[in-house]
């Protein structure tokens, strides 16, 4: 059975906190700019994909809830918009 989405979502977050804890030593360090900006874009990435999980899932489930009702119609309303949310 998979995770809730949140649940993955959370650990999600939770590698990208230790990835950040790994830059900031890395800033300590006095490391090379290019490797901790290099880094700093890995988390941005992490934490973009996590708050788009977020909204996904949102709007999922609400699009559920209102469309479910319209029947063959709204299921495919669902799907479609599922397939093209996901080049946000």
């Amino acid at each position: 059975m998979p995770d809730h989405p949140h649940v993955a979502i959370a650990r999600r977050l939770k590698r990208a906190l230790g990835h950040l804890q790994t830059i900031i030593e890395m800033v300590e360090q006095d490391r090379p700019c290019l490797e901790i900006a290099q880094q700093l874009q890995a988390v941005e990435g992490a934490i973009e994909n996590a708050k788009k999980a977020l909204i996904l899932d949102h709007l999922g489930h609400s699009l559920d809830r209102s469309l479910i009702s319209s029947g063959s119609k709204g299921k495919t309303a669902i799907r479609d918009f599922k397939l093209i949310a996901k080049y946000l």
